[in-house]
Protein backbone atom coordinates (compact mmCIF):
# COMPACT_ATOMS: atom_id res chain seq x y z
CA UNK A 1 0.00 0.00 0.00
CA UNK A 2 1.35 3.63 -1.05
CA UNK A 3 0.51 6.83 0.02
CA UNK A 4 -0.36 10.12 -2.39
CA UNK A 5 -0.85 13.16 -0.29
CA UNK A 6 -1.62 11.19 3.43
CA UNK A 7 -4.23 9.21 1.24
CA UNK A 8 -3.82 5.26 1.21
CA UNK A 9 -2.98 3.84 -2.65
CA UNK A 10 -4.45 -0.06 -2.49
CA UNK A 11 -3.20 -1.98 -4.83
CA UNK A 12 -5.23 -5.37 -6.88
CA UNK A 13 -5.15 -7.41 -4.04
CA UNK A 14 -6.30 -5.10 -1.03
CA UNK A 15 -8.90 -3.62 -3.66
CA UNK A 16 -9.99 -7.77 -3.85
CA UNK A 17 -10.35 -7.94 -0.47
CA UNK A 18 -12.42 -4.78 -0.46
CA UNK A 19 -14.40 -6.15 -3.51
CA UNK A 20 -15.30 -9.12 -0.41
CA UNK A 21 -15.96 -7.08 2.66
CA UNK A 22 -18.21 -4.89 0.52
CA UNK A 23 -20.27 -7.44 -1.55
CA UNK A 24 -20.90 -8.89 1.99
CA UNK A 25 -21.71 -5.91 3.11
CA UNK A 26 -24.36 -5.92 0.51
CA UNK A 27 -25.90 -9.20 0.92
CA UNK A 28 -26.70 -8.15 4.52
CA UNK A 29 -28.01 -4.71 3.12
CA UNK A 30 -30.35 -6.69 0.58
CA UNK A 31 -31.41 -8.67 3.74
CA UNK A 32 -32.19 -5.58 5.52
CA UNK A 33 -33.97 -3.85 3.05
CA UNK A 34 -36.17 -6.63 2.26
CA UNK A 35 -37.49 -6.94 5.59
CA UNK A 36 -38.58 -3.16 6.42
CA UNK A 37 -42.68 -3.52 7.18
CA UNK A 38 -44.88 -1.96 9.15
CA UNK A 39 -44.59 -3.20 12.53
CA UNK A 40 -40.97 -4.22 13.04
CA UNK A 41 -38.79 -2.82 15.19
CA UNK A 42 -34.94 -0.87 14.36
CA UNK A 43 -33.52 -4.00 16.94
CA UNK A 44 -34.71 -6.55 14.20
CA UNK A 45 -32.13 -5.35 11.86
CA UNK A 46 -29.45 -5.00 14.18
CA UNK A 47 -30.03 -8.68 15.31
CA UNK A 48 -30.50 -9.68 11.66
CA UNK A 49 -26.78 -7.61 10.74
CA UNK A 50 -25.23 -9.87 13.74
CA UNK A 51 -26.46 -12.86 12.45
CA UNK A 52 -25.60 -12.49 9.00
CA UNK A 53 -22.06 -11.45 9.88
CA UNK A 54 -21.74 -14.06 12.88
CA UNK A 55 -22.41 -16.38 10.12
CA UNK A 56 -20.18 -14.73 6.98
CA UNK A 57 -17.37 -15.37 9.74
CA UNK A 58 -16.90 -10.89 9.56
CA UNK A 59 -17.01 -8.71 12.22
CA UNK A 60 -19.70 -5.69 11.86
CA UNK A 61 -17.26 -2.54 11.78
CA UNK A 62 -19.56 -0.32 13.49
CA UNK A 63 -19.82 -2.23 16.80
CA UNK A 64 -17.43 -0.38 19.35
CA UNK A 65 -16.21 1.91 16.60
CA UNK A 66 -15.43 4.85 19.17
CA UNK A 67 -17.87 3.60 21.35
CA UNK A 68 -20.66 3.04 19.09
CA UNK A 69 -22.52 0.06 20.64
CA UNK A 70 -24.14 -1.55 17.46
CA UNK A 71 -23.85 -3.07 14.46
CA UNK A 72 -26.08 -1.09 12.19
CA UNK A 73 -27.13 2.56 12.18
CA UNK A 74 -31.26 2.51 11.96
CA UNK A 75 -31.90 6.39 10.73
CA UNK A 76 -36.23 6.70 10.87
CA UNK A 77 -37.58 9.78 9.06
CA UNK A 78 -35.65 13.42 10.19
CA UNK A 79 -32.87 11.12 11.41
CA UNK A 80 -30.04 11.64 9.64
CA UNK A 81 -26.93 9.48 10.10
CA UNK A 82 -26.22 7.08 13.41
CA UNK A 83 -29.58 6.05 14.30
CA UNK A 84 -29.37 3.69 17.58
CA UNK A 85 -31.76 0.45 17.00
CA UNK A 86 -34.23 -0.09 19.42
CA UNK A 87 -37.23 -2.05 20.30
CA UNK A 88 -38.71 1.02 21.17
CA UNK A 89 -38.83 2.30 17.65
CA UNK A 90 -41.68 0.26 15.40
CA UNK A 91 -41.71 1.04 12.23
CA UNK A 92 -44.86 1.90 10.56
CA UNK A 93 -46.74 2.49 7.37
CA UNK A 94 -44.75 5.59 5.28
CA UNK A 95 -41.87 5.90 7.49
CA UNK A 96 -38.74 6.22 5.67
CA UNK A 97 -35.26 4.09 7.51
CA UNK A 98 -31.51 4.77 6.73
CA UNK A 99 -29.44 1.93 7.16
CA UNK A 100 -25.73 2.32 7.20
CA UNK A 101 -23.01 -0.46 8.07
CA UNK A 102 -19.88 -2.48 7.15
CA UNK A 103 -18.03 -5.86 7.63
CA UNK A 104 -14.14 -6.28 8.41
CA UNK A 105 -13.01 -8.74 6.37
CA UNK A 106 -9.36 -10.08 6.86
CA UNK A 107 -8.17 -6.45 7.54
CA UNK A 108 -10.15 -4.33 5.35
CA UNK A 109 -13.34 -2.68 5.70
CA UNK A 110 -16.53 -2.36 3.66
CA UNK A 111 -19.23 0.64 3.83
CA UNK A 112 -22.47 1.08 2.18
CA UNK A 113 -25.90 2.56 3.26
CA UNK A 114 -28.92 3.00 1.96
CA UNK A 115 -32.65 4.42 2.14
CA UNK A 116 -35.63 1.60 2.08
CA UNK A 117 -39.74 2.69 2.16
CA UNK A 118 -41.93 1.43 4.35
CA UNK A 119 -45.22 0.32 2.85
CA UNK A 120 -46.28 3.37 1.07
CA UNK A 121 -44.31 6.67 1.48
CA UNK A 122 -44.98 10.26 0.35
CA UNK A 123 -44.04 11.59 -3.00
CA UNK A 124 -41.87 14.59 -0.89
CA UNK A 125 -40.27 10.77 0.72
CA UNK A 126 -39.96 9.39 -2.74
CA UNK A 127 -38.72 11.83 -4.66
CA UNK A 128 -35.90 12.89 -1.57
CA UNK A 129 -34.56 9.61 -1.38
CA UNK A 130 -34.38 9.06 -5.48
CA UNK A 131 -32.85 12.11 -6.25
CA UNK A 132 -30.20 11.07 -3.12
CA UNK A 133 -29.39 7.98 -4.43
CA UNK A 134 -29.10 9.89 -8.07
CA UNK A 135 -26.33 12.39 -6.75
CA UNK A 136 -24.57 9.04 -5.10
CA UNK A 137 -24.31 8.05 -9.06
CA UNK A 138 -23.32 11.42 -10.05
CA UNK A 139 -21.16 11.54 -7.32
CA UNK A 140 -19.21 8.16 -8.67
CA UNK A 141 -19.10 8.98 -12.53
CA UNK A 142 -17.36 11.75 -11.74
CA UNK A 143 -14.68 9.93 -9.44
CA UNK A 144 -12.11 9.63 -12.36
CA UNK A 145 -8.50 9.86 -13.08
CA UNK A 146 -8.06 13.60 -14.65
CA UNK A 147 -10.86 14.96 -12.57
CA UNK A 148 -10.05 16.41 -8.78
CA UNK A 149 -12.00 15.18 -5.65
CA UNK A 150 -14.38 18.32 -5.72
CA UNK A 151 -15.66 16.55 -8.82
CA UNK A 152 -17.46 14.45 -7.21
CA UNK A 153 -18.84 17.45 -4.10
CA UNK A 154 -19.46 19.13 -7.61
CA UNK A 155 -21.82 17.22 -8.86
CA UNK A 156 -23.51 15.66 -5.80
CA UNK A 157 -24.26 19.24 -5.28
CA UNK A 158 -25.22 20.69 -8.19
CA UNK A 159 -28.55 18.02 -8.77
CA UNK A 160 -29.26 17.84 -5.45
CA UNK A 161 -29.66 22.02 -5.23
CA UNK A 162 -31.36 21.88 -8.66
CA UNK A 163 -34.53 19.43 -7.25
CA UNK A 164 -34.83 22.00 -4.39
CA UNK A 165 -33.13 19.52 -1.70
CA UNK A 166 -30.27 20.82 0.79
CA UNK A 167 -26.89 18.97 1.37
CA UNK A 168 -25.54 18.41 4.49
CA UNK A 169 -22.66 20.46 5.60
CA UNK A 170 -21.57 18.66 9.38
CA UNK A 171 -20.83 14.66 7.34
CA UNK A 172 -18.96 13.93 4.67
CA UNK A 173 -17.65 10.82 2.71
CA UNK A 174 -14.20 9.47 3.49
CA UNK A 175 -11.41 7.40 1.93
CA UNK A 176 -12.04 3.68 3.29
CA UNK A 177 -9.40 0.64 3.81
CA UNK A 178 -7.71 -0.83 6.76
CA UNK A 179 -9.12 1.96 8.55
CA UNK A 180 -12.98 2.65 8.23
CA UNK A 181 -11.95 6.29 7.82
CA UNK A 182 -9.10 7.43 6.06
CA UNK A 183 -7.97 10.65 3.88
CA UNK A 184 -9.27 12.33 2.28
CA UNK A 185 -12.61 13.64 2.95
CA UNK A 186 -15.25 13.66 0.29
CA UNK A 187 -17.79 17.07 1.37
CA UNK A 188 -21.04 16.83 -0.95
CA UNK A 189 -21.03 19.92 -1.59
CA UNK A 190 -17.51 22.39 -2.61
CA UNK A 191 -15.75 23.89 0.21
CA UNK A 192 -15.13 27.68 0.63
CA UNK A 193 -11.98 28.10 -2.12
CA UNK A 194 -12.81 24.84 -4.00
CA UNK A 195 -13.24 25.73 -7.25
CA UNK A 196 -10.09 26.95 -9.28
CA UNK A 197 -10.49 28.95 -12.34
CA UNK A 198 -14.44 27.36 -12.31
CA UNK A 199 -13.07 24.18 -11.94
CA UNK A 200 -13.43 22.04 -9.04
CA UNK A 201 -10.03 21.38 -7.16
CA UNK A 202 -8.98 19.26 -4.21
CA UNK A 203 -6.03 16.63 -4.81
CA UNK A 204 -6.22 14.85 -8.03
CA UNK A 205 -8.20 11.47 -8.24
CA UNK A 206 -5.40 8.61 -8.89
CA UNK A 207 -6.08 5.05 -9.86
CA UNK A 208 -5.71 3.07 -6.34
CA UNK A 209 -7.80 5.22 -4.43
CA UNK A 210 -10.86 4.12 -2.41
CA UNK A 211 -13.46 6.28 -1.52
CA UNK A 212 -17.01 6.02 0.31
CA UNK A 213 -19.40 8.40 -1.23
CA UNK A 214 -22.23 9.73 0.63
CA UNK A 215 -24.76 11.70 -0.71
CA UNK A 216 -26.71 13.50 2.79
CA UNK A 217 -29.72 15.28 1.89
CA UNK A 218 -32.86 17.09 3.49
CA UNK A 219 -35.97 18.49 2.55
CA UNK A 220 -35.91 21.19 5.00
CA UNK A 221 -32.03 22.94 5.73
CA UNK A 222 -28.64 21.61 6.29
CA UNK A 223 -28.70 21.98 9.61
CA UNK A 224 -28.02 18.94 12.11
CA UNK A 225 -28.57 18.15 15.73
CA UNK A 226 -26.82 15.51 17.81
CA UNK A 227 -29.04 13.92 20.13
CA UNK A 228 -27.90 13.42 24.19
CA UNK A 229 -26.44 9.72 23.65
CA UNK A 230 -24.12 11.45 21.46
CA UNK A 231 -24.41 9.80 18.06
CA UNK A 232 -27.69 10.15 17.17
CA UNK A 233 -27.81 12.73 14.17
CA UNK A 234 -31.68 14.31 13.53
CA UNK A 235 -32.48 17.43 11.33
CA UNK A 236 -32.26 20.83 13.64
CA UNK A 237 -35.92 21.28 12.08
CA UNK A 238 -36.99 17.96 12.02
CA UNK A 239 -37.29 17.56 7.97
CA UNK A 240 -37.08 14.07 6.21
CA UNK A 241 -33.77 13.31 5.63
CA UNK A 242 -32.26 10.35 3.15
CA UNK A 243 -28.64 8.88 2.91
CA UNK A 244 -26.94 6.63 -0.50
CA UNK A 245 -23.35 5.31 0.36
CA UNK A 246 -21.62 3.20 -2.17
CA UNK A 247 -17.45 2.15 -1.60
CA UNK A 248 -15.32 2.63 -5.07
CA UNK A 249 -12.49 1.70 -6.51
CA UNK A 250 -10.91 4.30 -8.33
CA UNK A 251 -9.00 2.54 -11.86
CA UNK A 252 -7.67 4.08 -14.81
CA UNK A 253 -11.03 4.43 -16.64
CA UNK A 254 -13.12 5.39 -14.02
CA UNK A 255 -14.82 3.73 -10.78
CA UNK A 256 -15.40 0.36 -9.47
CA UNK A 257 -18.48 0.19 -7.11
CA UNK A 258 -17.29 -2.15 -5.00
CA UNK A 259 -20.40 -2.55 -2.85
CA UNK A 260 -22.36 -4.54 -4.28
CA UNK A 261 -24.00 -7.71 -3.50
CA UNK A 262 -22.48 -9.74 -6.52
CA UNK A 263 -19.59 -9.27 -5.09
CA UNK A 264 -20.20 -11.47 -2.64
CA UNK A 265 -19.60 -15.38 -3.53
CA UNK A 266 -21.02 -17.79 -0.40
Amino acid sequence: MKKFRGIFIKNEHEIELMRVANGMTAAILDELVANVRPGVSTMFFDELARKMCSDMGVTPNFLNYCGYPFAVCCSVNETLIHGFPSRDIILKEGDIISFDMGVNYQGFNGDSARTAFCGEVSEEARHLSEVTRHCLELGIEAARPGNNLYAISAAVQRYAEAEGLHVVRDFVGHGVGASLHEKPEVPNFVPRGGMIDGVPGGPPLKPGMVLAIEPMLAIGTHEVEIMPDGWTTKMKDRSLSAHWEHTVAIHSDGAEILSLSSNFRK
